[in-house]
């Protein structure tokens, strides 16, 4: 007797609408593994995931003799959180993650007769490390106070545009009290604070500076620590005018080379061997050569903290330049 399917009857499933089933279940599957975190790949750009605290770290890896090392690879790297060992997570040796770069100069009077070289030269640095469809830069002057020239952009034109405004104080402005001092650190913080700490690709400051600070309310410490909690890199170059103090002083080397290891960024002096546009090519090619590296830590963060890190390669002979400490805090 022939059966007729009743409404409490499913109708058997034809063999084309199976097929349909399978293949949209394959395709959620496929698209399930995509969407997961691939921890352990190399040369990815970071991931982070929600509810994840991710620690990120740059470093740049050098022969004794100062050449860069680019052909290392993820297995080569070890990393320590006050000294327990991490997973290496996320890595990547073409540092193609978008930069965001502030250029902090220097404007007191003992910078007077460098300024023409300075501006110069920052403008061409921008010209060839700024990539406008990924990076940003602000610019900002420190003399007394500090004032941010140009806020963050990607256009040469406004980058150009602003580095023409940037001068030592005019006699009026002297007169007045207004610019006589150098608030190195202050301008550190306020770099910091107000702009790296919203920002989460690679982060860079440089200083073109002299290194002496007269006039700040915060420490070299203070400044320091503003950089590490936004992890933040500071390049620093001496660039000081001898003639500039008739009475001594100057002196501000150690700061410098200090404000650069703590952060993980380099120091550089200017001198009759060395022009300003050679160091700026040095650092083009460190921020186009450095490692990127992240990991999640095994300890959970119960209250903000310092951690301690350690980064090292397995390749004997190698130097690596990285941060020693990040700010640990609860999502």
């Amino acid at each position: 007797m022939q059966t007729f399917p009743t409404a409490n009857t499913p109708p058997a499933a034809s063999p084309l609408r199976t097929a349909s089933v399978s293949r949209r279940a394959w395709l959620r599957t496929l698209t399930a593994l995509a969407a997961a975190p691939a921890f352990a790949r190399q040369d990815q750009e970071p991931t982070f995931r929600t509810g994840v605290k991710v620690v990120n770290i740059l470093a740049t890896v050098k022969t004794k003799k100062g050449e860069l090392v680019r052909d290392l690879r993820q297995e080569d790297f070890t990393v320590t959180e006050n000294g327990r060992p991490q997973q290496i997570q996320y890595f990547s040796r073409d540092t193609d993650l978008p930069l965001t770069l502030g250029l902090l100069i220097d404007t007191s009077m003992s910078q007077r007769r460098l300024m023409e070289a300075e501006r110069g030269a920052s403008y061409r640095f921008i010209d060839h490390v700024l990539r406008e469809d990924k990076d940003q830069v602000f610019l900002l002057q420190f003399d007394l106070g500090s004032v941010l020239r140009q806020p963050l952009t990607a256009s040469r034109k406004d980058l150009e545009d602003a580095l023409t405004r940037v001068d030592t104080p005019t006699m009026n402005e002297l007169q007045m009290g207004v610019g006589d001092g150098t608030s190195l650190y202050d301008t550190i913080i306020k770099a910091s604070k107000q702009i790296m700490r919203q920002r989460q690709d690679r982060k860079a400051l440089i200083l073109m500076t002299d290194g002496v600070d007269n006039s700040s309310d915060a420490t070299m410490t203070d400044a320091i620590e503003a950089a590490q909690r936004t992890d933040t890199l500071i390049y620093s170059i001496l660039f000081a005018d001898p003639e500039a103090y008739m009475f001594g002083g100057g002196g501000g080397r150690g700061v410098l080379e200090h404000l650069a290891k703590e952060t993980g960024g380099g120091f550089f002096e200017v001198s009759k061997k060395t022009s300003i546009d050679d160091i700026f090519a040095v650092i083009e090619d460190e921020l186009r050569s450095q490692y990127s590296l992240g990991f999640v830590s095994d300890q959970p963060v119960r209250s903000a903290e310092f951690r301690k890190l350690q980064i090292s390669v397995k390749r004997k002979g190698l130097v690596v330049r990285a941060r020693d400490r990040y700010w640990a805090t609860r999502l």
